[in-house]
């Protein structure tokens, strides 16, 4: 009986070194697909930021400057993405073998990983905090949320991340680090500290989601109640119903957010919890889609706003018309126009600033504003 139960346990080492063999040579199979990958989002997210960079880095009509200080920073921790987080886990992927153990570069690299996606996350809270302010406190967002105050919630976005993070770039911490071969990317063994990992859940994704979360939605309420308003307001006129703003964007604003966050916090929960892992493709996906953040935010917080829109080509005109003068006469193109910023009055005939934060309650506020003109 010991003689045959012996005897099975070379059989079954054979076997799972074949099982092995196997999942290495797909995983290799797989490696270009996924390189190829990592580089096209890494270079539309960095196109992306560089066309928002060039827009507010100057006055942008309907935009107040803690605004574009917000929106700066949030430019900031997307590039990120594509010229630091992208170009290291590539030098990874092409330098470390699967067989290799942990080593400091690969304590680096997952440390610059978790900080540039915990930062992206603290700025769109508070990029959601700048826009509830703004929309609900009108009057009082000059004394609320003064420039100091706007550049310590940016300076604490940025600096609460290493912080929490810094026992991950240390080699003999309290948390391992592993390169996965399915994600291409060194990140934390969750398993060899579940109380350190469900701590950064409860310090990082869980608070940032509930203020995006709970400030949208009041947005969400407050323009639909608004747009009842100017439905009933407006019923005798033609065309009276508007675009149904609220639903145009903070609605995908929102579910962008969690169908891109939610994945990767998930497997990193239950990373931490089992000890188990995920099939190849969906550790990368999961993985990956936080970066795919990088390149929407550049879509639903600054391409949906018409403002922004109109100074990109405007910029975009002048760019080509400096580097081709001749154009202007062969195409018959025009001088473009400046836009300037129409002062807009409330009910108390006091004039205010539009200060909002994002294109969604650009929006909002413009309607609600032009509403009582």
């Amino acid at each position: 009986m010991s003689g045959t139960s012996n005897g099975s346990f070379p059989g079954e080492g054979y076997n799972l070194e074949l099982k092995n063999t196997d999942v290495l040579r797909q995983l290799e199979a797989h490696r270009p697909i996924k390189m190829a990958v990592i580089l096209v989002l890494g270079v539309m997210i960095t196109l992306g930021n560089i066309a928002v960079v060039m827009v507010i880095s100057s006055a942008v009509p309907g935009w107040s400057r803690n605004s574009r200080y917000f929106l700066l920073s949030l430019t900031g921790a997307d590039s990120a993405f594509g010229l630091v987080v992208m170009p290291l886990n590539l030098c990874v992927s092409l330098l470390k073998d699967y067989n290799d153990g942990p080593d400091p570069f690969c304590h680096v690299v997952a440390f610059f990983n978790a900080t540039v996606y915990s930062t992206c996350m603290y700025t769109l809270a508070s990029i959601s905090l700048e826009r509830y302010v703004a929309v609900f406190y009108p009057l009082q967002y000059t004394s609320m949320l003064s420039r100091r105050r706007a550049l310590s919630l940016i300076a604490l976005a940025w600096g609460i991340p290493p912080l929490l993070l810094a026992p991950v770039s240390w080699p003999q911490g309290i948390i391992e680090v592993r390169f996965s071969a399915a994600s291409l990317v060194c990140n934390p063994a969750y398993s060899s500290n579940v109380a350190y990992s469900l701590a950064l859940t409860a310090f990082i994704f869980f608070p940032c989601s509930a203020i995006m979360t709970f400030c949208n939605l009041r947005l969400w309420v407050a323009a639909k109640r608004q747009r009842l308003k100017m439905r009933l307001r407006m019923r005798s006129r033609a065309g009276g119903n508007g675009p149904d703003v609220a639903s145009r964007v903070l609605v995908p604003v929102m579910t962008v957010y969690y169908a891109c966050w939610t994945p990767c916090m998930v497997i990193m929960i239950y990373n931490a919890t089992s000890g188990g892992g995920v099939p190849e493709w969906v550790e990368f996906v999961a993985v990956w889609l936080p970066t795919s953040n990088g390149f929407l935010n550049c879509i639903f917080y600054f391409w949906i706003n018409k403002s922004f829109r109109r100074k990109f080509h405007l910029l975009l005109h002048k760019l080509c018309l400096g580097l081709c003068p001749s154009a202007e006469k062969v195409l018959g193109c025009t001088k473009p126009v400046d836009t300037c910023v129409v002062p807009v009055w409330n009910n108390n005939n006091s004039l205010h600033e539009r200060s909002s934060s994002v294109s969604s309650t650009c929006t909002l506020l413009t309607i609600a504003a032009e509403t009582y003109i």
